[in-house]
């Protein structure tokens, strides 16, 4: 053994160092070069970088000034003023231009008429030899860019009209435009935008708009501001270009693409100065270098050795679970397929069970996940202690193991061995003084009755271990062909809900919700229905959980709450109810996803409200909490539904202050004649009174029990007496029907059941 590890490695050996002697020598040389080309290249990017900096700086300047002109040039009276036939001069200086000197620092101004001729000039000193034909050359393609802009901004109406519909309303920055010119000797930055209403106008033909230009020296204050931007130093303006070893030059152009002049500054160069610093290091590190090579040669040998000793400890590792000491999943899977051949060979069955621990994830919260690896521990030792001889398990993932037991005779026998892993797994395992107890829940597969392929009884044993758990978990259940058909009825299903949801195939009904005098309806419940193409109906008690278990529910619940709010608006004044799943607060953005809804359909809030369970604070998740109060501060109730049905509905009525109290109908149909029923129903309602909360009573089916509701004081009242869940088109002709008469004032009841259509 010795001999081949130590041949092996030697192989090994030079397989490494010979290639790498060859490469290292390549590198070497290949970095001195490299490091002399990154350095011009460097000193080269650096310049780039620079302008790049300039031209934002430049640009964000420019766009600034747009910003600021958009005071005097987006304004109704300006716009009126401008345009008519004896402009007033003296509005203009005033309200205008001046102004933007004063506001905005804007020493020079032109206003071009929609002739393009100039209507008014303005300088800050008063004169006016800078206004020459050639500088209002220079302009002549922005003012063209914005003349055209704003005549593009005209929508043709089906009559004829035009709209001036801008693609930016807010801040009209589409119709801007804005450069740099030369004014006499000096740079000026300028922006030229159009005098525009304020408000969308319709005229029967599109006519030029009148631009303000309106510009500030480069030079100074300007130019100042680009250069803090940008963090350089040594901004100079210059005329002509500088052609000097490490001066930085941005070139300006004029609208017309002539120079203006330039922005000169001193050219930062890293990579010649990172070159300077470290020639003098590169001759040592070269000789570092080969000391190195030299040392990694014998390294290497003595590694390699280490390595092939190794070896065989990586593959026994890679094979088993590091945790528990079991065979790993991929380790089971062949294990497996060599059983299954040789029962096959045999003659004899051959069983795979799949294991799971029951509530793991409460050990690993409540203790900590050191906590939970020793019983996963205890339990991988007491599954191998209990085990025949010629069996296996494994660990296969987090707190699921799996078991091949040889030989297997019959269920009974199977039944027997299943028994002793359970009583093994249900005595106490003691963490530090802490006792645990722990549960299994299995499924059985067995070939070759339920199949002799690997992956085929792994995944029977699968679903015999979700049915074990579906009925209660700590029990076993064994594979039957029934089991796989309701699993693959639930996943049928389940592709047909998804397809549902995205063809938008199901419907809404509505149930309505009347105040304790059956005046007047008050709220609608929405209620998700699906009937498929071929007009069966699918109860909701079928396909609302399988949308919980597939992830569904939160675009089933997001379709339900959009086209709630979508259709309340045919009720006004009356709220919409929506049932919200525990799994839909889950999703970090549930609020925000409420909000988009209400703004999308222009609702209210206050005419939403939010129908909870109890078990959407299961663990006791402050998440949870701090979504529904940013709901309810946001406007919409929140409703606590099936009040009673749980054990700790106190408890969350005091960690938060619901709007409604919606009572579990099992009380209202209990309480006929029952005095217990009638005093828990007393009790409901008096304590949602004293914590300040609207109280509603579900499951009406009788006058009597109107009447006893209204002598208590339950505020309103939901269900088959008022009516049952309606069409939308139903719904509209019930509450048709059911207006006029609380409009008059008057006092209406109802026999039971009467009203439901």
């Amino acid at each position: 053994m010795d001999v081949s590890i130590k041949k092996s490695g030697g192989q090994i050996a030079n397989a490494i160092i010979i290639p790498m002697i060859v490469v290292v020598i390549s590198a070497v040389i290949g970095i001195f070069g490299l490091l002399h080309w990154s350095a011009r290249l460097s000193d080269e990017n650096a310049r780039q970088s620079e302008q790049t900096l300039i031209a934002g700086a430049l640009q964000i300047t420019q766009n600034y000034m747009v910003k600021q002109q958009t005071g005097v040039v987006v304004w109704d009276k300006a716009f009126h003023i401008v345009n008519e036939a004896s402009s007033d001069p003296s509005w203009i200086y005033s309200n205008m231009t001046h102004w933007l000197f004063q506001t905005y620092g804007f020493t020079r101004s032109i206003l071009f008429d929609k002739d393009y001729q100039v209507q008014h000039a303005y300088a800050q000193n008063h004169r006016f030899k800078w206004l020459t034909p050639q500088a209002i050359d220079q302009l002549k393609p922005a003012i063209a860019k914005v003349r055209a802009r704003y005549i593009t901004s005209f929508s043709k109406t089906p009559s004829g009209l035009f709209r001036f519909t801008p693609n930016d309303i807010g801040t009209r920055n589409s119709i801007a435009e804005s450069g740099v010119i030369l004014l006499g000797a000096d740079p000026y930055v300028f922006s030229a935008a159009a005098v525009m209403p304020q408000i969308q106008s319709i005229s029967n033909k599109r006519t030029p708009p009148a631009v303000l230009v309106s510009m500030a020296p480069l030079r100074g204050e300007k130019l100042k501001n680009i250069l803090e931007m940008t963090g350089l130093d040594s901004f100079v303006l210059a005329r002509q270009q500088i052609d000097r070893e490490g001066v930085g030059q941005y070139l300006l152009r004029s609208p017309r693409g002539t120079d203006v002049g330039l922005i000169a500054w001193h050219a930062s160069q890293p990579g010649s100065q990172m070159m300077n610093r470290i020639n003098p290091f590169l001759a040592l590190a070269a000789l570092m270098i080969a000391a190195v090579v030299i040392a990694v040669v014998v390294f290497t040998r003595q590694m390699t050795r280490r390595l092939a000793r190794s070896e065989a400890r990586a593959v026994h590792t890679s094979r088993h679970d590091a945790l528990s000491g079991l065979p790993n999943r991929s380790s089971f899977h062949t294990l497996l397929k060599d059983a299954l051949e040789e029962g096959l060979t045999e003659g004899t069955g051959t069983a795979v069970v799949y294991i799971d621990l029951d509530h793991f994830k409460d050990i690993n919260d409540t203790l900590g996940h050191s906590a939970g690896d020793k019983v996963i521990t205890a339990v991988a030792q007491r599954l191998r202690r209990v085990l025949p001889a010629s069996g296996i398990v494994a660990r296969i993932s987090g707190d699921e193991f799996a078991m091949v037991l040889k030989g297997c005779e019959s269920d009974e026998w199977l039944d027997y061995i299943l028994d002793q892993v359970q009583d093994e797994i249900g005595r106490p395992i003691m963490i530090g003084s802490r006792e645990l107890f722990a549960s299994l829940s299995m499924g059985a597969a067995i070939a070759p009755r339920d199949g002799d392929d690997p992956d085929e009884l792994l995944r029977k044993a699968d679903i015999a271990l979700y049915d074990a758990k579906a009925n209660g978990r700590g029990r076993r259940s064994f594979f039957e062909a029934s089991m796989e058909l309701h699993v693959q009825s639930k996943d049928k299903l389940s592709r047909e809900l998804r397809l549902a949801l995205q063809n938008d195939q199901l419907d809404l009904a509505f149930q309505p919700q009347s105040d304790s005098m059956v005046k007047r309806i008050v709220s609608v419940e929405a209620l998700a229905r699906w009937t498929k193409e071929d007009g069966t109906a699918v109860s909701p008690s079928l396909f609302i959980p399988v949308a919980e278990e597939t992830g569904l529910i939160n675009e089933l619940g997001m379709w339900v709450l959009n086209k709630a709010c979508a259709k309340a608006h045919e009720w006004p004044g009356i709220t919409v109810s929506v049932n919200v799943s525990p799994n839909q607060f889950k999703h970090p953005r549930f609020v925000e996803k409420v909000m988009a809804v209400l703004a999308a359909n222009s609702l209210p809030p206050h005419r939403l409200e939010i129908e909870v369970t109890e078990s959407v604070f299961a663990g006791r998740n402050d998440s949870v909490l701090k979504a529904l109060r940013r709901l309810k501060n946001l406007g919409v109730k929140v409703a606590l539904d099936d009040f009673g049905s749980g054990y700790s509905s106190l408890s969350y009525l005091r960690r938060f202050p619901f709007d409604t109290l919606k009572i579990d109908r099992d009380f209202v149909s209990d309480m006929n004649g029952n005095a217990e029923a009638e005093a828990i129903l007393v009790s409901i309602i008096q304590l949602g009174k004293a914590l300040g909360m609207t109280i509603v009573a579900e499951g009406i089916e009788t006058a009597d029990q109107v009447d006893f509701l209204q002598s208590h004081g339950c505020h309103r009242l939901q269900g088959y007496y008022i009516s049952k869940p309606l069409s939308e088109a139903r719904l509209k002709t019930f509450l048709q029907d059911f207006d006029p008469p609380y409009q008059q004032g008057l006092s209406v009841t109802f026999p039971a059941r009467s009203r439901a259509v």
